[in-house]
């Protein structure tokens, strides 16, 4: 078994996978920019090791960096967790070259699926139903009016190596088109040092829903079932669900089948992730596949009941997979919450700076995977998710109540958070009923960005609270002190005067 792992990124995807190394017994390696000196992931690890200043460009994007640690350690393995450099075919192969254990897929079936255009090829040849878009990176912009006029607006700009809703562009309109390519270039040679961009007809209100695979070294592939990620903001996840309230057992099985087939195209060894658009009649098509872990796998791990970076370890390490797709069973329902430092009231800005207090939830079927805590500061540098908020319960109906009790006790002040946008979702009855798709937020926009009658707790007020509170809790134990010295002196003087010392 892998003695030692590095773990090549930060906050709580670092925590969450070094908890189970530890329960494995595996020492694990942190990495650190100079701006996450104080980050949770570099107590927790048995090692840490500074590879930077804080732009990740500069840090955790460093290959060489991140080798020249993983040997002076000793690790056998490196982790990477996700973003950053977790589907980078280059890192995977330096990996392979350095004699260091990448536990992920081979650089092959990351370069083939990691590249969305290689990707949509790969997916025609293996029979699954693709979204209609281009066949080739959009190399000259020339040809690009062209090639809208042939899909038909709207069209979506996506980065051919992108991710995480970066590198992308919704374009309802001609005029806006060349502005939108050029902008989706610039983000993606920022976020993944590769500017090559691709187009793809946008299906407005589709459902976006994905399936969790496994496959290890012997050709053995299984599906994890579907995750619902319909609900989102600028194309980045903000809440996913498990099972899906659309999903039907015949469509979870041609979707499972189809996910299992994509996997086995490219000889997928590890976990990764098939995401698809369903449209209101049910038809499904081929959106992308991650190559790595997903922000959403705990709800996956939670419905299960299977711990993903243990059998990634596993399956790294050259065993076979544990489970068979016959046994596996969705239980209960399972709901995650991405908590952020952002200001859902101004287009959702990042909300970096100093934590003052945070209490965070407790109890029955939650679960969080968390990196922040008091007096930390959220860096500029980074995504600004502080947090994954994971409750369980045997029905949709209660794990949707027990998630608005977790939220409303979760408490973090000196940043703006998302805390309260994401209890209105939970109290839409549109969510309640199930009936959503990808225009969630767009369509009930005013609702979910209207402001709390209530006292907002989340910024200075809970701060001032707080410190109120811890002031009078003070003032109690000084006041309860009081009469206790004042007793203590007299039984001192009594026992004094017994022995004739006073």
């Amino acid at each position: 078994m892998i003695g030692k792992i590095l773990i090549a990124n930060r906050g709580e995807i670092a925590l969450r996978i070094m908890r189970s190394c530890r329960e494995m017994g595996i020492r694990t390696v942190a990495v650190y920019s100079e701006a996450d000196r104080c980050s949770m992931h570099v107590r927790y690890a048995d090692e840490a090791y500074l590879i930077g200043p804080a732009p990740s460009a500069e840090s955790y994007l460093k290959m060489d960096n991140i080798i020249k640690v993983a040997k002076q350690s000793g690790a056998e393995a490196i982790h990477p967790g996700y973003g950053f450099l977790s589907e980078n075919v280059e890192f995977a192969k330096l990996c392979g070259k350095e004699g260091i254990i990448f536990i992920g897929p081979s650089p092959h079936a990351i370069a083939s699926m990691g590249d969305k255009i290689t990707a949509r090829h790969t997916m025609i040849n293996a029979g699954v139903p693709v979204v209609p878009g281009t066949k080739k990176k959009i190399v000259n912009e020339d040809d690009v009016t062209k090639i809208v006029a042939e899909i038909g607006l709207p069209v979506m700009i996506k980065a051919s190596s992108g991710g995480g809703g970066k590198g992308m562009r919704l374009v309802e309109k001609e005029s806006e088109l060349m502005n939108a390519i050029r902008a989706a270039k610039s983000e993606a040679m920022v976020a993944f040092g590769d500017d090559s961009v691709y187009i793809e007809k946008y299906f407005k209100g589709a459902h976006h829903i994905e399936f969790q695979i496994l496959g290890d070294k012997f050709g053995n592939v299984i599906h994890l079932f579907e995750r619902e990620c319909s609900i989102q903001r600028r194309h980045q996840k903000v809440v996913e669900e498990t099972p899906s309230p659309i999903m039907t057992p015949e469509l979870r099985y041609k979707m499972g089948k189809a996910a299992v087939a994509a996997a086995r195209s490219v000889n997928y060894e590890g976990a990764g992730t098939i995401e698809f658009l369903v449209d209101d009649n049910l038809n499904f098509y081929f959106l992308e596949m991650n190559t790595r872990l997903q922000v959403e796998h705990p709800i996956t791990e939670r419905v299960v009941g299977i711990d993903l970076v243990k059998d990634q370890i596993r399956i790294a390490n050259g065993e076979p997979l544990y489970h068979k797709q016959e046994d596996l069973r969705q239980q209960g329902h399972a709901i995650e919450c991405r908590i952020s430092a952002e200001d859902p009231s101004q287009n959702f800005m990042p909300s970096p700076g100093l934590v003052r207090h945070i209490s965070e939830p407790h109890g029955l079927g939650v679960r969080i995977d968390g990196y922040v805590h008091a007096g930390y500061e959220i860096p500029i540098y980074y995504d600004p998710m502080i947090s994954k908020l994971i409750v369980w319960a045997r029905t949709r109906e209660s794990a949707i109540n027990r998630m608005k009790r977790a939220l409303y006790e979760y408490k973090i002040s000196g940043v703006k958070t998302s805390i309260k946008f994401l209890e209105r979702i939970m109290n839409n009855p549109d969510f309640a009923a199930g009936i959503y798709n990808t225009g969630f937020i767009e369509k009930h926009y005013d609702e979910l960005m209207k402001k709390s009658v209530s006292l907002d707790l989340d910024g200075e007020n809970m701060a001032i609270i707080t410190a109120l509170i811890d002031y009078q809790d003070k003032i109690n134990k000084l006041t309860e002190a009081i009469p206790q010295q004042q007793h203590y002196n007299s039984q001192w003087k009594n026992f004094g005067r017994k022995k004739g010392m006073v």
